[in-house]
């Protein structure tokens, strides 16, 4: 593999890639190209309110009668406005997709919990529980060495 470094001030930065195929350390970089754009923040709607959420106090993202909702550290839940494919794009590297309608923030896991039915529950500092597909799980499995 070969590395160019242009620096060029007039220009607009850009990382361009060229590979043979798609590969985890490809997926890394791209995360951290991409990390330059996350915000720190989300916005969360709750009532009348509008509450700007740190990504850190968020355990989980998730999707619930086609409305996107965080599940925050003190227990609380916000509407977002965003779609999942949408987060998936803005978060940091902490939050892992675990099942087809949620991102969980990994950084803010308790513990995971196996059950007697195969399926694997995620368990939140705040207690909140969720549960991981196999798709995810397997992933995860790999990615972590669990």
């Amino acid at each position: 593999m070969v590395f160019k470094l242009f620096i060029d001030k007039s220009r607009a930065e850009e990382v361009t890639a060229t590979v043979h195929e798609r590969t985890a350390l490809i997926d890394e970089i791209e995360r951290l190209v991409l990390q330059e754009s996350i915000t720190d923040k989300i916005p969360g709607y709750e009532d009348d309110m509008i509450v700007m959420l740190p990504t850190d106090s968020v355990e989980c993202f998730y999707v619930e009668n086609d409305k996107t909702y965080a599940h925050c550290a003190d227990k609380r839940r916000y509407l977002v406005k965003k779609r999942l494919y949408e987060l998936e794009k803005l978060l940091p590297g902490n939050f892992e997709k675990i099942n087809k309608s949620a991102i969980a923030n990994w950084s803010r896991v308790s513990k995971l919990k196996d059950e007697l039915s195969g399926v694997v529950d995620v368990v939140f500092s705040s207690g909140h529980v969720d549960c991981i597909s196999r798709r995810c799980f397997s992933e995860l499995r790999r990615r972590y060495g669990l």
